[in-house]
Parts: structure tokens; C-alpha cells; sequence
């Protein structure tokens, strides 16, 4: 997906923001070792903690680049606002766990 990189740098940002270590697991949609939990959702997905940032559920036949609503219009990734947020909720449901 040509938004992967972006995402990426999502990811950065919205660590930064909290003043986390960045921690991630990516996987290719096609991956027979991609658990379970990571199935079925286009690409780029961010989950934290098995949950997608944005609350998209995910949908069979997903093998496709995702669009993201915004206030402006539609953008390739999560918000880093929207990273942020699930990361924040993660680190307080699972204190001693990484955000993956």
C-alpha cells in the first residue's frame, strides 16, 4: 500500500506525543502467520491492543488500500490524534504490556 510509510510515520508522531518508546508489529496481508486478530482489515490498519484506532470491525476481502474519513475531507492513514488516543487507552487498560 502506497500509504504504509506515512502510517509509519503516524506511528512516530503519535509515540512521540505521549513520550513512548515506539513498539509495533507490522504484518503483510497475506502473512499465513498473521494472527488471527489482525485478519481482514485493509491496509494501512493500526491496531492497539487487537483494536482498530479508527473502530472500523474487520471485513473479508480486504486485500485493498484504506481510506480514512476526515474533518478536511479523506486521508490514507489514522490521525495521529486517533493513534494517540488508542495508545493512551492501551497503556491504561494493560499498563506492564507494550502497545503492538
Amino acid at each position: 500500500c502506497p500509504n504504509v510509510h506515512v502510517a509509519r510515520r503516524q506511528l512516530l508522531r503519535a509515540f512521540g506525543e505521549l513520550d513512548l518508546t515506539p513498539n509495533w508489529q507490522e504484518w503483510c496481508s497475506d502473512d499465513p502467520a498473521m494472527p488471527e486478530h489482525a485478519r481482514g482489515y485493509a491496509s494501512p490498519t493500526v491496531l492497539v491492543e487487537g483494536r482498530d484506532v479508527s473502530g472500523a470491525e474487520p471485513i473479508d476481502g480486504t486485500a485493498s488500500c484504506r481510506i480514512y474519513p476526515t474533518n478536511g475531507g479523506m486521508a490514507g492513514t489514522p490521525s495521529v490524534r486517533e493513534i494517540a488516543t488508542a495508545l493512551e487507552l492501551g497503556e491504561r487498560l494493560t499498563p506492564t504490556q507494550p502497545c503492538t
